[in-house]
């Protein structure tokens, strides 16, 4: 275990970076963090104060500046107990700040992993602090200590004594293990928000007497990501590029950080939008030569890509502190002109062009050739335009296809699910182009056939399967292109094509289209059930005997065979009926009598 040092507030004759001359030292200096300042506030002036703590959150939020505002408020010597408000000038406060406090250690769990290090804590703990309130532990990047630390430190972390506190601070809240966190209270500091950094950094350039331009301070905001840290590191590095009594302004920080004028990034979207090549390469090579890094410039106009669809999505979020009004005008031009399928596709290509950048012999290269793409699709419709044109060119070219042999062809199809030996693809191809049937398919010239086939070879299954879920398309030795009925299996297309090639020994394909087909023949079977059901009901002895029955039902109606037919006969939608002669006094033979036709008596004793 070691203590790392921290930089005297005192020695002011050294010159400290911006990060560390603006550290805060209260809890009210924290930016962006109200939550958690909220939180610890209540419980420091209730006394509620947690014997652990875990910070967790991106680089350069303050998780470590707070471990050290939480060991300044628990020992500060001005105050009768825990506060909030350290006074900053007494000894313990001091002491602390400068790193010599012997009562609030840090360690760094990046260069101190082992179990060994964590037993030194162990063994400190049971002695009370020598001059402070409590002792604390601070330990930085405490995801990094081995397992076998994180177990050594479970038992004094469940029950530590009353003068010992914990503060942990981690990047990767995911690799500190749940039952180190369960003994932990768990704060997570938030990315700063672009509003509170920017005024922040504007705060700090005053009280350097530095004069930076709004537009170079919201290229420094959005190059940190949230990181207060980076983004006075930036600013730092900024104030260094002030010449004589002028503003720092933004084309110098673009400089420094190697980025394109934002302007003519957009100047090279819409190049490219327009699908001018020679002008996005034209544009690319001035970028060049004044510094950007083709890499860079790709990167640059896949966040611009990003941006202008996000506006289009939602068009309040144009209001972003970080943008110049004349990027955000010609942004919202852009979303308003621009369609999401285009927007879409440029996003995919600049994002496989950044991976390709390694790959290529340089840079640029790879951005030019980007570019190239780009320009060259940029006037292509999208892929359902191309797929609704292809349909329309088909539908008018094709002739009218002859019905199908089955009763259920229809038109050819826009998009088909081929299978085929049970491999799914999709294919575009209409279904009445005509095609000469294989000799060892002769044999099937009607789906009828197929369904003998089924049965012969015992597929009980496929065959209900068949008769219940297929609304048949189109049929031709070879290929059964049919809509599935509601319920039907996902694989009945898969299994169909697989079983009659085994039994066949020819290739067959199964289409499944979007196209309307016919009825399954269970439907069939059902509908000409009612069809003889409703004929039957019409004729006068059927609805005589309805009639003298009340309650009663017709079950069955089966044709005349097998049995005399009585005379005289009438034909009953291609059944027969019996129907008595007109005075006939015995009426010849009885229908009902004979079987012709069922009518379930409901007082008909069981």
């Amino acid at each position: 275990m070691s203590d790392l040092p921290i930089e005297p507030a005192a020695q002011s004759s050294a010159y400290r970076v911006l990060a560390r001359k603006y550290r805060p030292a209260h809890f009210r200096d924290l930016i962006g963090q109200e939550a958690m300042v909220q939180t610890l506030t209540n419980a420091f002036a209730a006394g509620r104060i947690a014997h652990a703590f875990v910070l967790t959150g991106v680089r350069g939020v303050g998780k470590t500046t707070t471990a050290r505002i939480i060991a300044t408020g628990l020992n500060c010597e001005r105050s009768d107990g825990p506060t909030v408000d350290p006074c900053g000038v007494c000894e313990a406060c001091r002491s602390i700040a400068e790193g010599r406090n012997t009562d609030v250690l840090e360690m760094d769990a990046a260069s101190n992993t082992s179990v060994n290090d964590v037993r030194e804590i162990i063994e400190s703990v049971r002695y009370r602090a020598s001059a402070a309130r409590y002792k604390v532990y601070i330990i930085d990047e405490v995801h990094m200590l081995s397992t076998s630390a994180f177990n050594a430190l479970l038992k004094t972390l469940e029950e530590p004594p009353e003068h010992v506190k914990f503060v942990f601070a981690t990047t990767e809240i995911r690799k500190v293990p749940v039952t180190v966190l369960s003994r932990c209270q768990r704060f997570d500091l938030r990315r700063i928000e672009p509003e509170a950094m920017l005024a922040h950094l504007g705060r700090v350039a005053e009280a350097e007497g530095a004069a930076v331009d709004p537009q170079a301070l919201g290229l420094i905001t959005r190059a940190a990501e949230g990181s207060v840290r980076d983004a006075l590191s930036l600013l730092d590095q900024a104030l260094t590029l002030a010449t004589g009594d002028g503003p720092v302004d933004a084309a110098a920080v673009r400089g420094m950080l190697g980025l394109a004028d934002r302007g003519r990034v957009i100047d090279l979207f819409e190049a490219v939008m327009r699908g001018d090549a020679a002008g996005a390469l034209e544009e690319l090579a001035r970028q060049y030569a004044d510094g950007a890094d083709p890499a860079v410039v790709l990167r640059d106009l896949a966040e611009l890509t990003h941006w202008i669809s996000v506006l289009r999505v939602s068009p309040q979020l144009a209001d972003d502190p970080t943008v110049g009004p004349d990027e955000r005008a010609r942004g919202r031009d852009l979303a308003g002109r621009l369609g999401m399928p285009v927007l879409t596709r440029a996003w995919q290509m600049l994002l496989k062009s950044l991976e390709e950048v390694p790959l290529a012999p340089n840079a640029m290269m790879a951005a030019e050739m980007a570019l190239i793409r780009l320009t060259h699709l940029a006037d292509l419709p999208p892929p359902g335009d191309l797929v609704r044109k292809l349909t329309e060119s088909a539908s008018a070219s094709a002739p009218a296809p002859a019905p199908a042999p089955s009763g259920g062809g229809s038109g050819p199809t826009a998009q088909l699910a081929m299978v085929s030996g049970g491999q799914a693809l999709r294919a575009e191809a209409p279904s009445a182009v005509p095609h000469p049937t294989p000799p060892e398919l002769a044999a099937y010239a009607r789906f009828e056939d197929i369904l003998a086939l089924l049965a012969e070879h015992r597929e009980v299954r496929l065959l209900d399967w068949v008769e219940h879920f297929v609304e048949l398309v189109a049929f031709r030795p070879g290929l059964i292109e049919f809509s599935p009925a509601h319920g039907a299996p996902k694989d009945l297309a898969g299994r169909l094509s697989q079983t009659l090639t085994a039994i066949t020994g020819a290739r067959w394909s199964v289409a499944v289209s979007d196209a309307r087909g016919a009825p399954t023949l269970r439907a069939q079977r059902e509908a000409e059930a009612a069809q003889r059901t409703s004929e039957a009901s019409a004729h006068p002895l059927v609805a005589a005997a309805l009639a003298a029955f009340p309650g009663a039902e017709i079950s069955d109606v089966r044709p005349l065979g097998g049995t005399a037919t009585p005379e005289p006969e009438a034909d009953v939608g291609g059944f027969l009926a019996a129907v008595p002669e007109a005075g006939d006094e015995d009426y010849g033979a009885d229908p009902f009598a004979d079987g012709l036709i069922d009518v379930d008596d409901p007082f008909e004793e069981d």
